[in-house]
């Protein structure tokens, strides 16, 4: 096993294997490593305190990806773990507030960040509501574009602002930042809400049918991605797939014109984006809103 070591933050992070192929295309991860450390300015605040789930692919595309809850009993000692109960039993999960810690998860072949949608500040009340937008087979990327724009439109009714980004493979996440004093249940009735809505409003193109033989030519819009303890790439995340698609910020204006492309965002060109807009996902951070409008009417 090749070795090294990187300091960072002021902390030694063991590298390994940095040649192993990662995407077919070349990527090795030392590209993924190097990615990780020059997005961490715009994706930590993200990552802040949430629980993070590793997905990790230690032999990249060509072999079976596992997700890993517990933080290894191997991480070293500076890596933040944060216990959270779960019915069974208590998780240590991996708490990502630093560039070091972000290089390790990289070096473990962890392509994807998945964070929860709350803080452990108060870890059972989101301070994200999601709903993420899927193309069934027989459906198209315009089609979620075009429902996106009704999700837009139907939130803002109820006095929320909402932030499109492409998730990195076929679809869309539209997120909602909140107030974290909602539990998961009351945020996911509220989104259901919200989806239900679409629905009616365009039953030809809408659905959020959970059988997948049943979605067939629509554009699925699952408000379930707001219960306790599910994540999703979170913005800036690589994704793995072909070309090392990006889970990217968007500007609902790009919605506007639907003729954005789900990977038009990779590994190759997000940077030149951001030198460009810079984190256009601020508003996430910052904007935090009530959900009592929607809720009145549930």
């Amino acid at each position: 096993m090749q070795e090294s070591y990187a300091t960072v933050d002021g902390y030694q992070v063991k590298l390994t294997n940095l040649n192993k192929l990662i995407w077919p295309e070349g990527l090795t991860k030392a590209h993924l490593v190097k990615y990780y450390r020059e997005i961490a300015p715009y994706i930590l605040p993200h990552l802040y305190n949430r629980p993070l789930v590793m997905k990790r692919y230690p032999h990249g595309l060509g072999d079976e990806p596992f997700y890993q809850k517990e933080c290894p009993s191997y991480a070293p000692d500076w890596i933040i773990r944060h216990p959270v109960e779960h019915s069974e039993k208590v998780v240590n999960y991996i708490i990502c507030n630093n560039m070091a810690t972000l290089v390790w998860l990289a070096n473990q072949g962890a392509i994807e960040m998945h964070p929860w949608l709350s803080r452990i500040e108060n870890v059972e009340c989101p301070d994200i509501a999601v709903i993420d937008l899927d193309p069934a087979a027989g459906s198209t990327f315009r089609d979620v574009l075009t429902i996106a724009l009704l999700v837009k439109e139907a939130l803002a009714q109820f006095n929320l602002q909402s932030y499109p980004k492409t998730s990195g493979a076929t679809g869309l996440h539209i997120f909602v930042p909140i107030k974290p004093v909602y539990s998961y249940k009351t945020v996911t009735k509220a989104m259901q809400y919200v989806a239900e809505l679409i629905v009616k409003i365009n039953p030809g193109m809408a659905t959020v049918e959970r059988k997948v033989a049943q979605r067939q030519g629509k554009v699925y819009l699952d408000y379930l991605q707001n219960g306790r303890g599910k994540t999703m790439a979170f913005q800036y995340s690589l994704r793995p797939l072909p070309g090392a698609p990006v889970s990217t910020p968007l500007y609902w204006d790009e919605i506007g014109a639907l003729n954005i492309e789900p990977g038009a965002f990779s590994i190759h060109n997000i940077f030149s984006r951001i030198k460009e807009i810079g984190d256009i996902y601020h508003g996430v951070l910052t904007n935090k809103q009530t959900l009592d409008a929607l809720l009145k009417l549930i």
